[in-house]
């Protein structure tokens, strides 16, 4: 599963530097795919349908810090565990029930973002 924020997220800003993906963004920040990744132009998303990696897309919440599901691995390849989740002062990066991924998909994702 990825992982989601929560509204009762206080915006304290520990989350974004820990992920390995840069898939956590500022409210009302627009994000792109590209952005800290080894993608670039025409993309095909895990979901198997295309994207610019490059374009600007709209901010996910204009209200808290989220996270961009496309773009979350739950750090697998990366650590044990979701560091947004162990720095969180407030619990509110819990796992997202409604996209559910096998650590075989996370870690096919990773592979995508970053090309290792």
């Amino acid at each position: 599963m990825a992982i989601i924020i929560t509204d009762e997220c206080i915006n304290c800003d520990a989350c974004v530097s820990e992920c390995p993906n840069h898939a956590i963004y500022e409210p009302d920040q627009e994000w792109s795919f590209a952005e800290e990744t080894s993608l670039s132009g025409t993309v095909t998303l895990p979901n198997g349908s295309e994207a610019d990696a490059d374009a600007e897309n709209e901010p996910v919440s204009d209200e808290f810090y989220f996270i961009v599901t496309d773009k979350c691995t739950e750090c697998k390849g990366f650590h044990d565990e979701p560091q947004c989740a162990s720095v969180c002062p407030v619990d509110c990066c819990i796992l997202d029930e409604n996209h559910e991924e096998t650590e075989e998909q996370l870690l096919e994702k990773k592979v995508w973002l970053h090309g290792e």
